[in-house]
């Protein structure tokens, strides 16, 4: 199951791609703050290529990895310097590199059939393993308390050519978070309807803590990067080898 296809992907970009904007400057702190200050880094669910974009302003090659054909598209043309590969995050091959960065909910999505806790910890090694010494894999997560505490909520958004409407409901017991989105997109002079469904996994940061520490990383954890503040219920790591 894909995720983010032309349209959803287009209205991402459009509408809410300051998140990654708004984190840059403290993400590049922290490359910087662990002795990266140039190398590759691989960005695992890079979107449409904001921050691979950014990356390539400050020094860094890239190889961003997304599971949407509709976002590489668009990071081809948004982050020309880099390079891209359509591919789940949870099976890319990693080739060395000096850090990994994950920004946004990329590590709880279920698109790949085969997501969950066993997963990440297998991806937790893989990262470890194509690190160089002094390397990071600094990401987001979200959490249980991402689940509406009134469901569904409905929320609703709109553009120039563009709307959104996500309805979100919540599975407590089995921390799973479901969004059910139907996007309009203009084209011409009429405007396209699409929808998607998407599934995520939702987990305590203390136990991907636990994982990231059992493959050999000392992690610390983060409620921001430096002002830019993250969401309730999403939790950020920095995990160094």
């Amino acid at each position: 199951m894909r995720g983010y296809g032309d349209d959803l992907a287009y209205i991402h970009d459009t509408a809410f791609s300051d998140y990654a904007r708004k984190a840059t400057p403290g993400l590049l702190r922290i490359l910087k703050r662990s002795g990266i200050h140039g190398g590759r880094v691989i960005d695992l669910g890079c979107g449409s290529g904001r921050w691979a974009r950014e990356l390539n302003r400050n020094g860094y090659a890239v190889l961003g990895v997304d599971q949407s054909r509709a976002f590489i598209h668009l990071a081809r043309k948004i982050a020309p310097q880099s390079r891209f590969v359509c591919a789940s995050l949870l099976r890319v091959k990693l080739p060395a590199c000096d850090a990994v960065t994950s920004i946004g909910e990329c590590l709880n999505y279920s698109f790949d059939r085969r997501s969950g806790k066993p997963e990440l910890a297998r991806l937790s090694a893989r990262v470890y393993a194509a690190l160089r010494p002094g390397g990071a894999f600094i990401f987001e997560v979200a959490g249980p308390s991402r689940i509406p505490e009134e469901q569904p909520r409905r929320t609703a958004s709109q553009g120039a050519d563009w709307a959104i409407l996500v309805e979100s409901s919540g599975d407590e017991r089995r921390k799973i978070l479901t969004r059910r989105i139907i996007s309009f997109r203009k084209t011409g002079s009429r405007y396209r309807r699409s929808e998607e469904i998407h599934q995520l996994r939702l987990y305590k940061a203390a136990e991907i803590v636990e994982v990231l520490t059992r493959t050999g990383f000392h992690v610390e954890s983060l409620k921001g990067y430096g002002r830019f503040r993250l969401p309730v219920g999403i939790a950020a790591c920095v995990a160094s080898k």
